[in-house]
C-alpha cells in the first residue's frame, strides 16, 4: 500500500524545519526499529516510520557530505 495514505497517521516531527540530526543517530534509530520489529516490518506504522527515517537519514548524509566538501 502507498505510504502517502498513512502519512496523516504519523506523529509530527517536533524539530524545527531545516534542522538535521546526525546520520549516525538516525541510523541507530533505524537499527532499533528493526530490532523492535524482530527483523520484519509487519505493520503499516512500522513501514511508515522506516520510510520517514530513511528519508531523514538520506538528507542528513547529504548535509554531512556538503559540510565535508566545504571543509
Amino acid at each position: 500500500m502507498p505510504l502517502a495514505r498513512y502519512a496523516c497517521r504519523m506523529i509530527p516531527d517536533p524539530r524545527p524545519p531545516g534542522s538535521v540530526r546526525p546520520a549516525a543517530a538516525i541510523n541507530e534509530e533505524i537499527r532499533a526499529l528493526w530490532f523492535r520489529a524482530g527483523g520484519v516490518l509487519a505493520t503499516d506504522v512500522e513501514r511508515a516510520e522506516y520510510a520517514r527515517l530513511v528519508v531523514e537519514w538520506a538528507a542528513a548524509v547529504r548535509v554531512e557530505q556538503v559540510g565535508a566538501e566545504a571543509a
